[in-house]
């Protein structure tokens, strides 16, 4: 087997299917996507070339830069929602009574489908029958907010069920991560006289600090493209006040019937990931002394 893996023709080999599968679902599907953008195109008849017209109506697009700005704020609820998962996990990982429960309890959320999270909440914010409206009215809240209904509320309103959607799969990430650091470092520590508070900070912070990495890139590119949930629950309104930019470039490709202005659309937010991606990586290198 090792002879056989060290032959460059038979590595070839093995990796060609999987790179014909990348090229054929990822960078072929990019590639269209920046060329459709060149068009106007309604999705059906022939394609007219316009060049850099949908891009240029793009930047000047109050619309879209809001929908971008809803996606950038929701970005970052996402990523300083990381704090509070790191926090659960520490204490998830020190070993107390009914972690495994918890744990379980908290993963709920990732199995179930987009949809039926959408359908709950909706219930939960529904400004009569509502949990969340009951609540309040029986607290002395004589007139409760129409959570969805109001510009001023309604993306704050789903960016609560997002992250609690999300919140398993992260602690889940560095639960695994904390359980990964060797237990003699630990019990040194103690041996030294390390307080429990100086050995998450200067121990266990540090070793797992690549994984925290990978989340802060996962959860802001996530949240830049989200749309699943914020689509069944509002579509994007009321007036816009929820719409991001996925869901955006959804509403003028099959409702607008203008796919190559919502291929630019697309694109752009191709660009916007990997340039985000980039800083994260670079803002993250750049302090790396501090741990």
């Amino acid at each position: 087997m090792n002879k056989a893996m060290s032959n460059k023709k038979i590595i070839a080999l093995y990796i060609t299917p999987a790179l014909f599968l990348i090229l054929a679902l990822i960078y072929v599907p990019i590639v269209q996507t920046g060329y459709f953008g060149l068009m106007k195109w309604n999705g059906i008849g022939e394609k007219e070339f316009i060049g850099l017209k949908n891009y240029s109506h793009l930047l000047h697009d109050p619309l879209f830069w809001k929908s971008a700005f809803h996606s950038f704020l929701l970005a970052v609820f996402s990523a300083v929602s990381l704090i509070g998962y790191l926090f659960i996990s520490f204490v998830l990982a020190g070993k107390i009574k009914g972690a495994d429960l918890l744990r379980k309890i908290y993963l709920i959320p990732m199995l179930l489908a987009s949809v039926a999270i959408a359908q709950l909440w909706l219930k939960i914010y529904h400004p009569t029958n509502g949990i969340l409206n009951s609540l309040l009215v029986s607290l002395g809240v004589h007139n409760p907010p129409a959570w969805l209904a109001e510009t001023n509320l309604a993306l704050y309103a789903i960016i609560i069920p997002i992250i609690w959607q999300y919140a398993g799969f992260y602690i889940l990430i560095y639960y695994a991560a904390l359980k990964n650091i060797p237990d003699s470092l630990i019990e040194a520590a103690r041996i030294d006289g390390a307080t429990p508070i100086q050995i998450a900070l200067k121990i266990k912070l540090p070793l797992i600090m690549n994984v925290v990495k990978v989340t802060i890139v996962l959860a802001v590119v996530g949240s830049l493209k989200y749309f699943d949930l914020i689509y069944v629950m509002t579509g994007g309104g009321p007036n816009g006040s929820s719409e991001v930019m996925a869901s955006y470039m959804y509403q003028k490709a099959f409702k607008g019937f203008d796919f190559g202005y919502a291929s630019a659309i697309g694109f752009f937010l191709l660009v916007i990931c990997l340039v985000v991606t980039w800083i994260i990586r670079k803002f993250t290198e750049a302090n790396n002394d501090i741990y």
